[in-house]
């Protein structure tokens, strides 16, 4: 086992501040967004086996087998399947979605074909996987998932009493479900800018006002006004007033599967996701936003959105989720507890986020991680946990 050494991405929207008091070390005062855990190309973990610091990713290109056993190999070719990272959200991320596996190669191979750059700003395809992905709450966690029903979604607009929002209250009042999701962001996507940009500050001026006299739907105004404050005038505000505004707490999670338009908006979480980059923006973004390819992806289903809790087995709670590239799972160490086995036939990374856990192996250097730090477990390597903490267990399917 390695420990890990990371890289904190400075994107505008993190936090200044989550990420160093998990790390204990000093705020720098620029935005800490996500510290990548894994083998992604953009910004792999380093290792050292003596030689000095080289790229987990190098390692694993050397001798992927030995680093992720033959299954996950054989699954998902010699790389590391999932990325597990720190992400910290001090003001709203896009609005996207992300496609699934046939509409990731089918757009990945198009884009090739036309011979658009990987990096071109225009470009919807990076990579030809999909991008499933779990967010787990370390504090209380604000963001959007997926449809409002159509009813509800009206009387959330309406209750604002901007008149230029009726057209959609009316149409996601007459209209199935599905054609009243399309229609209504369709037409709000697609308005011109200039035109649509008095109805968000209008919109978003109401929800304020609202947020403040209280009432059933407060935390929802509260929610959609402070997107507002930070796009102003943004289209996507009025796309974000038709999802779900979820706020988890510590330990709750959410899965992101293809097609679900959301957005994180604040707090601080363990993200898990396939390793990938495709993202198809909705709005709340000064990046490019393909409206057509956009609307081929979503999935305009209403519903609920489902709040998962850790399902424990043998002192190992797991968060369930429909795909086999990564599971989440985490332990809740006690003092004094006997040390606990564990083992895999896949690679493992393991992240320490609250006391100190004790990594133990007959094979490597035994391990001590402390809030933030982090540790790659390759295939078949058997280790023991011990400690007064609580690890994270990011995995493939075995």
């Amino acid at each position: 086992m390695d420990r890990l050494a990371n890289t904190v991405r400075p994107y505008a929207w993190g936090s200044t501040t989550a990420i160093p008091e998990l790390l204990g070390v000093e705020p720098t005062g620029a935005p800490q967004a996500e510290m990548w855990m894994g083998a992604h190309p953009g910004a792999p973990s380093r290792i050292d086996r003596g030689a000095g610091p080289v790229s987990l990713a190098e390692v694993i290109d050397a001798a992927p087998e030995a680093e992720l056993g033959a299954e996950t190999v054989r699954a998902f070719g010699p790389r590391l399947p999932f990325l597990l990272k720190l992400l910290a959200a001090g003001s709203p991320l896009s609005l996207q979605v992300h496609p699934d596996l046939a509409q990731a190669k089918e757009g990945f191979a198009d884009e090739e074909r036309r011979g658009i750059p990987l990096d071109a700003g225009h470009r919807n395809y990076k990579d030809a996987n999909h991008k499933p992905e779990l967010i787990c709450a370390l504090t209380p966690f604000d963001g959007l998932c997926g449809f409002r029903h159509p009813d509800r979604a009206a009387d959330l607009l309406e209750g604002l009493g901007v008149d230029d929002l009726k057209p959609y209250v009316d149409i996601l009042r007459a209209s199935p479900e599905e054609s009243a999701l399309r229609e209504v962001l369709t037409a709000v996507l697609a308005a011109e800018h200039g035109a649509i940009a008095d109805t968000v500050e209008r919109a978003a001026t109401a929800a304020g006002r609202l947020a403040a006299e209280g009432g059933p739907h407060a935390a929802d105004y509260a929610a959609y006004a402070a997107i507002a404050h930070h796009y102003p005038g943004d289209p996507g505000v009025l796309a974000a007033m038709l999802l779900n505004h979820v706020q988890l707490q510590p330990g709750e999670a959410l899965f992101l599967g293809a097609g679900i338009p959301h957005a994180y908006l604040s707090g601080l979480g363990v993200e898990l996701m396939a390793n990938s980059d495709n993202v198809l923006r909705c709005g709340l973004t000064p990046k490019h936003v393909d409206v057509p390819e956009l609307l081929r992806i979503v999935r305009f289903e209403a519903g609920d959105p489902a709040v998962l809790r850790p399902e424990a087995i043998n002192g190992e709670e797991t968060y369930e989720t429909p795909i086999d590239e990564f599971r989440l799972s985490r332990f809740v160490l006690a003092p004094g507890a006997a040390p606990r086995p564990l083992e895999a036939r896949t690679p493992q990374v393991l992240l320490c986020t609250a006391g100190t856990v004790r990594l133990a192996s007959a094979t490597s250097p035994d391990l001590t991680l402390a809030p933030g730090a982090s540790a790659f477990v390759p295939a078949g390597e058997r280790i023991t946990l011990s400690g007064d903490g609580i690890l994270f267990r990011a995995t493939v399917v075995a």
